[in-house]
């Protein structure tokens, strides 16, 4: 149940028209995910839209991690998904798993995403990025020997977007779940 109602398009404030244009940052170097048929997350925009200087503030930020990072869009999704997976973040899920979809990530890739870094099958990349998303939600730290391991693969950036980018999401999820925030009807379908 929404503890933040949602407004509607045709009630946003004027100012959540430059909140929304906030999440484009002038140095994109990642194309935005196509728009027609795809969830359109209303429901996360409308709740936003009750508060758009916030909504403004946290779109720089955002529009970095989900354009302009140094990660690939795999790892991205990769840490993304998990954060979601590990606080139970089902609206951030069924976003990013429809996102990971469309960069190229099975449906087997995505249970294991579920699984963690012991599931079988990862490269030893990805599975030093999905325990450092792991120890960074339990213990906002990533260990010695998981950076260690991330280093031998990530650049200063990337590991610096990294952790950025858990922190973002690690945020949506206690917003989205403290908030009520509920699923949309196009994104319900996606079961």
């Amino acid at each position: 149940m929404a503890r933040i109602e949602p407004l509607a398009p045709r009630d946003w404030p004027d100012e959540m028209r430059a909140a929304l244009a906030a999440l484009r940052p002038a140095g994109a170097t990642l194309a935005p995910p196509r728009q027609e048929g795809r969830p359109k997350a209303l429901n996360a925009l409308g709740t936003f839209a009750r508060h758009p200087a916030l909504a403004h503030a946290f779109n720089v930020f955002n529009g970095h991690v989900l354009f302009a990072t140094s990660l690939s869009e795999r790892q991205r999704e990769l840490a993304v998904l998990r954060v979601a997976h590990l606080r139970d973040a089902e609206y951030e899920w069924r976003q990013h798993a429809v996102l990971a979809a469309d960069i190229g990530l099975s449906a087997d890739e995505l249970a294991r995403v579920a699984d963690g870094p012991d599931a079988p099958g990862w490269p030893p990349l990805e599975r030093a990025l999905l325990r450092a998303v792991d120890e960074l939600v339990r213990d906002a730290m990533v260990r010695d020997d998981t950076w260690a391991a991330l280093a031998d693969g990530l650049d200063t950036h990337q590991l610096m977007d990294l952790v950025f980018t858990v922190g973002a999401y690690d945020l949506l999820a206690m917003a989205f779940r403290s908030f009520g925030v509920e699923l949309d009807a196009d994104l319900a379908e996606l079961a």
